[in-house]
């Protein structure tokens, strides 16, 4: 037929205008190409030529620009304009298909509009870009004139008396409007920017968000087209794969969704309720705070979600549609058709089903993005609310165990991540009763009385559903106690490792963990059937159907399965978001500190009554003046400056008359009225728990104070303008060193510095002054070194040291130093007291406020306050009390000679000393570790190295299949083999249920049989059954992966060398067992589960189409194609965007219970401020990188949906042409074909999401796994156990032949041919200095390290044949520092329970702890907390005396036993080994020389050599002996 555009039938007036130019159909049309034409010989020309030189003057941030007034109407009318013309084009092709002759003028027009329409958006949006308004003006032309000749077409249609009835009238109609729209928007767009027809156009700036480099998040920024398909993405994740992302590349957040704003819209909408309430006690509500901050957000998500359910329900009805109307000859009679006979054409109805799928996704995308933002946004603001709570919180809330640490991070970690997740599924609250009412009504429409059994049978399953919702949480939560609890029993087994090997008791606390481990996994499979039955609820739903009308009706139970499956999961949020925000409440309503005005320097002097607010005064800081050091020898000379406080001017602090408590209505500090004099050293002395402490707290503001004042002076003040001004930044706070540590989470330099700014030469002052210097150098990256949770953890005194360097180093006049020497030896305290105090503080003429219990040092003081029971009992000088108070004098002076005799008598190898020495075996072993480490990951990235690609794109892309192939031969492979075969046999079946429907609504009525129905019945039981083996196969395989991992690792663990133990951090072995446990037990199952579903379900839709429509599978190799480059991108991305997200978290988190620890510390400091904005850096870093993780999320899905609805398109195509002639069977099997294509849109972004999830949980596996290849200790050994002699060793007779020992095959050894005897019962002394070898010796008796030459021979055995259980259960040892383990007193004496309760009383007398047990509840019985911590260092050591007396053995080790503990515990200790021990070999490593001048037998130790072995007296008559000169230098 030849091609005309009005027709070629000779008959007919196509051209004829006899009746007016505009009464003919064909010139009207032509009219219409007019303004099309008009577009596109303008703006092309624009597009392709002068592009260039015009956008080359415009700085363009990103490739965005601010948005014209409109921006997003204008894309929204344009893309509606689209879809216009698209129906348009197929009315103009159907009805040209009735006509004669060929009409091209019925679709000519409208093709030419709709890529006129195209052509605009891409001129509009490269105008925006450059920011050149003037060129809008064409656009302008262009749609008043296709306003103008549609309104002609229009009109002439209404003359010919067309109305609504026929489709093209309608059409025409609707592009009218959206013409006049689009006109109006172009007006605005010059009313707003006046670019034309005014003398003064607008200047605009862009958002400020552009203007800043680093604000990388462009989706609130980018064009409608980007945002709804996150285009702006691209970059990022394929640049991916290229390199890994990092935290610099995602940048910062835009202003709109950082922290601090909206913390003040949040903050500013409770406070406006705060107001409003007349009932002062009532506290705002919470919810209402929330729905006036982030309401219009929530109601925007809801409007897209309600879009997009609504949608949803197009496919099914488009389904039936092409499934009926696949064999109507269509007839157009007329030339205008009626809208109903396009709906019944089946292309149209594809292409209808096509975009109705693709907006449906792209408008479900929309709205999990905005409530996600929202939810980040949300959490951001409660975060900051919540921090600004925390720095205001009373300390007595705090003290009176009011508000805990563990409340506190619960709040952040939980509580704000409920609410988050709430908002999350909020949508679904009021958009899931929608959908489930939507669709049992067209349900009921489709058909009739049965869709209402299948309602019926919903409702009832719904309380079933939220039961075991409910039941799940419940097993959860067991779980997860017994998870803690797990966890705190091998923490202990992990620091107490070293004692259980000595001991052998290794095996039965291991089995004391497995026993609560088998807790757990009963805990774990019992949630593991309720998940099953959970999912078996689904499928039971989804197979009740009636077979009329089958296949909409099954698309419509596909919809419907997943509202009911989330309902129970969005109510259980909403009940757990109902108790956070109660929680919040309570939190946010707590007591909090007074008013902190009096912080500004503006406010009257005084704490008033009943109110804590302060004044800092401020005396102007000289710099440091070296005088010679001022040291008094005797106290009874007179002081320094006898200055008796009287004027306020001297005066830095007064209180009078102040009460002040810690939160009960009795006072703790009654009727105090004290002066601290400027400038000068006040010493604040009492016993313990008389209230010193709480005196500095009470000056502080941090207590309540019930009566009094507290004045702050204010005098000087003027002189602090002449101060440079970063002298005078800290004017108003007090450097305070609180009486227990607290670090930061930072390196040592900045823990010093405290936001402080950095001067070299002040800083190494006070590095010296606290003798840091020794320990820094041990440290691996010296002051630069990251300490606390995340780094080293140092031992009390180097922290304490740490703390007073921090006072120290701020330029404050007012330094407090609450017992700063509590932690250090007598060495260090001398130091600090006199550098430190006296002339790094004292010669710059700083008020210093001293608590102590060291009384020798009250000589330094200018000023004494005396305390008793919490009321201050004398103040003055040292003179003035000698004078006044000579009881209280005397007293003092007994207790100063007492501290100097035991000064005397511990000038030995101090406690520093020792602790250096812990830090430096840590370190130098950690070198070791990490140079081995660096070794196998070379090895590795060579063998991974296997393509032309970078080597760290080829790591980071390959899914750890061996990893997978690990985890699943640990769970066995039965039950793999089960897995696989059910999951196949269950998406069998549910296939052949599916292709019984079909055929069985394709065959005719009257040939359904009684049998048909019945094996039907049996198909839909065998799939329900299905459901739940294959849903508790791969739990149960989980589960039985999770078992043998743990097992293997404990196992592994426990069985290591000691060595391990000294070289890799306890943190990462702990987290082994909690972070990377934890993930395989609960969240690998799921995902295997979810991955192994989505992925069969995909491939059995594909089988099926592909079975209906072979020429799909043409189709389906670009589909694949595609889909494969999209996920293979996006895994990379996710998988790093996962890992910042995680790294960001910790941080954050440590931060607040950092910052809940050290309240006193930043409020004394005063800064608040600094804090505040480090939290808020902080949570915009974990929101970036979350928020990035989603827009990826949205990425992928919005891509695998749009693949979906190509399938759908696809297959719907395919069904089409393939299905000619009357075949009727096709038409069921079409319907199965097109239901199956819909599901492979919900499932095909979950396979890609799981595919990424199971690889970042693969890393568990191999973290764990690294670890199983550790080498165990060889616990065999060459002899048999039958051939010790029960009583092994008799008579305690130690040969030592030629030993050499190491700690490692690579390390240097630490003893070198050691010869030594030791005869039976023979009392023997080890000594040397650091690092001489002496605990290497003990530890070789017990074969905890490589003898690699000579032996040790015990009566007549060497030990390194024996088996290493029978070596070590016959030996006693006690270790320096005492180990005590969660439990009962008897489990810690006797765990193998062997010994009768006489024998654990007669040890516990020997110990001389019988009374004091007697006492405790329960006896033998009693409870002994975490680590002892129940009792005093120094009974600690004694129960080891009675363990060690317990085990009836012939040898005894004593390893530094008395470094950690008093002189009347070392009394008791040294008279015990005397006497009880009397008849056995005992071999006392000395921490004092002094400890073993009674040994029959010395042996001293240099550099890892026996130097001297004879007896104490004989070495001491040698004046030039090792031993001799340890003795006189109190070695």
């Amino acid at each position: 037929m030849a091609l005309s555009f009005c027709g070629n039938n000779k008959c007919s007036n196509a051209y004829s205008v006899e009746n007016g130019v505009l009464n003919n159909g064909c010139f009207v049309d032509a009219l219409n190409l007019v303004p099309h034409v008009f577009l596109l010989f303008i703006t092309f020309p624009i597009l392709f030529i002068g592009w260039g030189s015009q956008s080359s003057k415009v700085q363009i941030h990103h490739n965005t620009w601010l948005h014209f007034p409109g921006h997003n109407l204008r894309w929204i009318l344009t893309f509606t304009l689209l879809f216009v013309h698209v129906c348009e084009i197929a009315e103009g092709i159907v009805s040209n298909t009735r006509m004669e002759s060929n009409h091209l003028h019925l679709f000519m027009p409208a093709l030419m509009g709709f890529i006129a329409a195209t052509t605009s958006v891409v001129y509009y949006h490269n105008i925006e870009t450059a920011n050149f308004p003037k060129l809008l003006l064409a656009l302008f032309i262009y749609w008043i004139l296709a306003f103008i000749t549609k309104m002609i077409k229009l009109w002439k249609f209404a003359e010919e008396s067309l109305g609504v009835k026929e489709l093209r009238f309608c059409i025409t109609a609707l592009l009218v409007v959206l013409y006049g729209l689009l006109m109006a928007v172009e007006i605005n767009v010059i009313r707003v920017r006046k670019y034309v027809f005014f003398a003064n156009p607008q200047r605009v700036k862009p958002p400020e968000d552009l203007q800043d480099l680093g604000v990388r998040f462009l989706q609130p920024f980018v064009n409608l087209l980007s945002k709804a398909t996150y285009w702006w993405m691209n970059p990022l994740i394929i640049g991916a794969h290229k390199r890994p992302i990092e935290l610099k590349k995602i940048g910062k957040l835009p202003i709109a969704m950082r922290a601090l704003t909206n913390y003040m819209r949040l903050k500013d909408s409770y406070e406006e309720q705060r107001q409003k309430t007349e009932d002062p006690e009532k506290s705002p509500s919470i919810w209402k705070s929330m729905y006036r901050a982030f309401g219009g957000s929530i109601l925007l998500s809801s409007t897209f979600r309600y879009m997009a359910d609504l949608l949803g329900f197009a496919g099914p009805l488009c389904i039936s549609g092409i499934v009926g109307n696949l064999h109507t000859n269509m007839t157009f009679g007329v030339f205008f058709m009626s809208s109903n006979e396009l709906l019944k054409n089946t292309s149209v109805l594809a292409v209808l089903l096509f975009l109705a799928l693709v907006l449906q996704r792209t408008f479900l995308q929309a709205s999990y993005y905005v409530t996600i933002e929202t939810g980040i946004n949300l959490r951001g603001a409660l975060l900051a609310m919540i921090y600004n709570k925390i720095l205001r919180l009373s300390t007595s809330n705090m003290s009176m165990g009011e508000m805990t640490l563990g409340q506190i991070n619960n709040l952040v970690a939980i509580e704000t991540n409920q609410l988050m997740w709430f908002l999350f599924l909020c949508p679904n609250l009021w958009a899931m009763p929608v959908q489930i009412i939507m669709g049992v009504i067209l349900l009921y429409y489709l058909l009739g009385n049965s869709a209402l059994i299948g309602a019926g049978v919903i409702l009832l399953l719904a309380p079933v559903q939220y039961l075991i919702a409910t039941k799940l949480a419940d097993t959860q939560k067991s779980t997860l106690d017994y998870s803690t609890d797990r966890l705190k029993k091998t923490t202990e087994i992990l620091k107490g490792i070293k004692l259980l090997k000595l001991y052998a008791w290794e095996n039965i606390f291991c089995d004391r963990v497995e026993e609560t481990r088998g807790k757990e996994l009963t805990s774990l499979k019992t949630f593991a059937l309720y998940t099953s039955m959970s999912s078996m609820r689904g499928s039971s739903l989804y197979h009740m159907l009636s077979p009329d009308k089958a296949f909409a009706s099954l698309a419509l139970f596909h919809i419907l399965v997943t509202p009911l499956f989330l309902l129970s999961t969005v109510v259980r949020f909403a009940v757990k978001a109902l108790v956070s925000v109660q929680k919040l409440s309570e939190f946010l309503q707590s007591d909090e500190i007074g008013d902190d005005s009096w912080r500004n320097g503006e406010m009257p002097m005084c704490l008033e009554v009943g109110k804590k607010y302060k004044y800092h005064g401020d005396v102007s800081t000289k710099v440091i003046n070296r005088k010679d050091r001022y040291r008094m020898d005797n106290y009874e000379q007179p002081m320094r400056r006898q200055l008796r406080p009287t004027e306020t001017e001297d005066v830095a602090v007064e209180v009078n008359d102040g009460f002040f408590t810690w939160g009960s209505n009795l006072s703790t500090l009654t009727d105090i009225n004290i002066r601290i004099p400027t400038g000068q050293l006040t010493m604040i002395v009492g016993q313990v728990g008389c209230g010193k402490s709480s005196l500095l707290l009470a000056m502080l503001g941090e207590m309540q104070t019930i009566s009094g004042k507290v004045y702050w002076s204010n005098c000087f003040l003027l002189s602090l303008f002449l101060i440079l001004s970063w002298l005078s930044k800290n004017r108003y706070s007090v450097a305070y060193a609180a009486q227990k540590s607290w670090l930061l989470n930072a390196t040592v330099e900045e823990n010093i510095t405290f936001g402080s700014p950095f001067n070299k030469q002040r800083y190494k002052a006070v590095i010296d002054t606290c003798s840091l210097q020794p320990d820094i150098d041990l440290l691996p990256f010296g002051d630069q070194t990251e300490i606390g949770e995340r780094g080293i953890n140092l031992s009390g005194g180097q922290r304490q040291r740490i703390c007073v360097a921090r006072a120290l180093y701020q330029n404050t006049n007012i330094v407090f130093l609450d017992d700063p020497f509590s932690a250090l030896d007598i060495h260090l305290s001398d130091h600090l007291m006199q550098e430190g105090i006296l002339k790094f503080l004292q010669d710059d003429k700083r008020t210093v406020v001293l608590v102590t219990h060291k009384l020798q040092y009250l000589i330094h003081a200018d000023w004494i306050i005396a305390m008793k029971d919490g009321s201050v009992l004398r103040e003055g000088t040292l003179k003035d009390i000698q004078t006044h108070d000579v009881e209280l004098y005397e007293h003092w002076k007994t207790l100063m000679n007492r501290q100097d005799q035991e000064l005397e008598k511990t000038e030995m190898e101090s406690q520093t000393t020792l602790e250096r020495k812990t830090l430096r075996r840590a370190f130098y072993s950690r070198e070791a570790k990490n140079h081995i480490d660096d070794e196998d990951e070379e090895e590795e990235v060579e063998e991974d190295d296997d393509d032309n690609m970078s080597t760290t794109t080829s790591r980071r892309s390959k899914i750890q299949w061996k990893m997978c192939c690990r985890y699943l031969s640990s769970g066995g492979f039965l039950m793999v083999f089960l897995m696989v075969s059910s999951k196949l046999a269950k998406h069998s079946v549910m296939v052949a249920i599916d292709y019984w429907l079909a055929a069985w609504t394709s065959s005719n009525p009257h040939n359904q049989s009684l049998v048909t129905c019945h094996l039907f019945i049996i198909l839909c039981g065998a799939a329900i059954a299905l459901c739940l083996i294959t849903s508790l196969t791969v739990e149960f395989l989980g589960v039985a992966a999770a078992t043998n991992l743990h097992h293997n690792l404990l196992n592994k663990i426990i069985h290591a060398p000691i060595r391990f133990f000294d070289v890799t951090p306890l943190g990462q072995i702990l987290n082994r067992f909690s972070a990377d446990t934890n993930i395989i037990d609960q969240h690998i199952p799921p995902t295997l589960e979810s991955l192994t579903r989505s992925t069969l379900l995909c491939l059995s839709a594909i089988g099926v189409i592909a079975f209906v429509t072979p020429t799909f599978l043409i189709a389906l190799v670009p589909l694949a194609v595609a889909f494969y480059f999209i996920q293979k991108y996006f895994r990379v991305a996710s998988k790093d965007l996962q890992d910042l997200d995680d790294s960001t978290q910790l941080p954050l988190l440590c931060h607040f219970s950092e910052t809940a620890e050290g309240l006193t510390t930043i409020r004394a400091f005063r800064h608040e401020a600094r804090f505040k904005q480090r939290m808020l850096e902080l949570t915009d870093t974990n929101n970036t990188a979350y928020l990035f993780l989603s827009a990826a999320n949205r990425w992928l899905e919005v891509r695998t949906d749009y693949l979906g609805a190509v399938i759908v398109l696809t297959a719907a195509v395919a069904a089409i042409w393939s299905t000619s002639g009357p075949d009727v069977d096709q038409s069921g099997l079409v319907g199965l074909g097109l239901t199956y294509a819909l599901t492979v849109t919900n499932y095909l972004n979950w396979v890609v999401r799981n595919l990424a999830d199971l690889e970042v949980q693969m890393a568990a596996v191999k973290k764990v796994n690294s670890f199983l290849s550790t080498e165990s200790e060889n616990y065999e050994g060459s002899m048999d156990v039958s051939q010790v002699p029960e009583d092994w060793p008799q008579h305690g007779e130690i040969k030592i032949h030629d030993l050499c020992v190491r700690y490692d095959s690579m390390l240097k050894p630490v003893l070198k041919q050691v010869n030594a005897h030791i005869n039976p019962g023979q009392k023997v002394g080890i000594c040397g200095r650091t690092g001489s070898g002496k605990s290497s010796l003990s530890l070789a008796f017990f074969n905890m390290v490589d003898v690699f030459e000579g032996k040790i021979v015990i009566d007549g055995i060497d030990i390194c044949k024996l088996p290493l259980q029978t070596l070590r259960s016959r030996l006693s040892i006690i270790l320096q520092d005492p180990v005590l383990f969660s439990g009962s007193i008897r489990l810690n004496l006797d765990p193998e329970r062997t010994c009768t309760d006489d024998r654990l009383w007669e040890a516990l007398e020997i110990a001389q702890l019988k009374n004091m047990v007697k006492a405790l509840p329960g006896g033998l019985d009693a409870v002994v907390t975490e680590g002892g911590e129940n009792f005093s260092v120094g009974q600690r050591q004694l129960f080891c005396l009675a363990r060690a007396f317990v085990r009836k053995s012939s040898i005894l080790i004593m390893d530094e036993a008395t470094a950690s503990i008093d002189m009347a515990t070392e009394n008791i200790l040294q008279k015990v080994v005397m006497t009880a021990f009397a008849d056995r070999t005992v071999v006392t490593i000395a921490h004092l020389v002094s400890s073993i001048l009674e040994a029959e037998q010395v042996l001293v130790f240099s550099s890892g050599t026996l130097v001297e072995c004879d007896s104490a007296p004989n070495l001491l008559a040698q004046e030039n002996s090792l031993f001799s000169i340890l003795v006189r230098t109190h070695k």
